[in-house]
């Protein structure tokens, strides 16, 4: 049913940290200076965050959507909620191309990409139709294999060159302004999701205030060591071809002949932190559509929204260049409109009708 499922606030700090983890660095292009960027990234985050928490801790009963119709009124209220709807809907699909490609270009080569696209969004869907509650205590053991296969990367040192990462801001600082911008755009703006969870979905709304802070910082930290270890590891010119760098940093691991080539245990980080994310996504997307159009439960949506999604992965990107250039030049301005100065002017309609009263 629409709005009865609570979570605890430790689930949902789980939550937070694996959508934040999911986010790819952007080291193609700043790269041996992405660590910085990701740190610049992090300052920024932390006042979106604090956005989003002060604009859903003045609903603490409703989620964005429903905030959305009441500082709005009905029908503009519906017209901006499918307008804050397409973010999760067209980044359920780009996830979904992520995770075909990958598994595509690295693991399953012969099998044809569409085949990758609905077998992801049958697990997906799965995960949605059986409700926050259920994915939310799933995601909590996923989390801790994520956090020991994290350990792996300990493995590492002996293939790490600190001379990878000099010399510091040789280029400058103008280099890194647009990766920052970008990551800042998938972790934190996009984060404007979590608010069809956050509140009125987790069971002590003031506790999980703090828990969207930490949750955020734990995955810029888990992202931040990762990126640093690629540095380290890769040089320049690697880290700027390869798409997925920790991946190919994994196949360096090399511990007396014994332990190497351990990229299945990183691809299944990947693909943990990638499948919590699309799941979110997609239920932010179901959630609020069966809102706009008053529907009692969201589970009816879940299969048929799942089809377009598989359809619309297919055709999203024709190859890795244009998925590149809609990262760099077009999602961060689609996120900041909807993740940042929609809230932000929400904000600011809220304070002015508080006032009123």
């Amino acid at each position: 049913m629409l709005n009865n499922e609570k979570i605890s606030v430790r689930q949902f700090r789980v939550l937070v940290t694996l959508f934040t983890i999911g986010t790819i660095a952007p080291v193609a292009e700043a790269k041996r200076d992405a660590w910085i960027a990701v740190i610049f990234s992090a300052g920024l985050g932390l006042l979106v965050i604090w956005l989003l928490n002060t604009i859903a801790l003045l609903f603490p009963t409703m989620n964005f959507v429903q905030i959305i119709e009441t500082l709005f009124g009905k029908w503009l209220g519906k017209a901006i909620s499918l307008f804050f709807l397409s973010l999760p809907f067209v980044y359920t699909a780009e996830m979904l191309y992520y995770s075909g490609n990958f598994l595509n270009t690295h693991l399953l080569p012969d099998t044809p990409v569409e085949v990758l696209y609905i077998l992801t969004a049958i697990i997906v869907v799965m995960a949605v139709r059986h409700g926050l509650e259920t994915f939310s205590r799933t995601a909590e053991l996923l989390f801790i294999a994520f956090m020991i296969l994290f350990l792996l990367l300990l493995f590492i040192s002996p293939q790490i060159k600190f001379e990878n990462i000099q010399p510091v801001l040789e280029d400058g600082i103008n280099p890194l302004l647009h990766p920052t911008i970008q990551l800042l755009a998938l972790f934190a703006f996009n984060a404007v999701i979590l608010l069809m969870i956050f509140p009125s979905a987790v069971n002590q709304p003031k506790e999980a205030q703090k828990s969207f802070f930490i949750g955020n910082l734990m995955g810029i930290s888990i992202m931040l060591i990762m990126t640093i270890l690629s540095i380290l590891v890769l040089d320049p010119y690697q880290i700027e071809r390869r798409l997925y760098p920790n991946y190919a940093m994994a196949k360096m691991i090399n511990i007396g002949d014994f332990l190497q080539r351990i990229e299945a245990a990183i691809a299944t980080m990947w693909i943990i932190t990638v499948y919590c994310k699309t799941v979110l996504y997609f239920y932010a997307t179901c959630l609020g559509i069966a809102q706009v159009l008053n529907l009692k439960d969201y589970r009816p949506l879940t299969l048929p929204l799942g089809m377009i999604i598989v359809t619309f992965a297919s055709m999203l990107f024709p190859n890795v260049i244009e998925q590149r250039y809609w990262d760099s030049e077009i999602g961060f301005v689609f996120s900041l409109v909807i993740g940042g100065l929609l809230p932000l002017f929400m904000l600011g309609v809220a304070i002015f009708q508080k006032k009123r009263t």
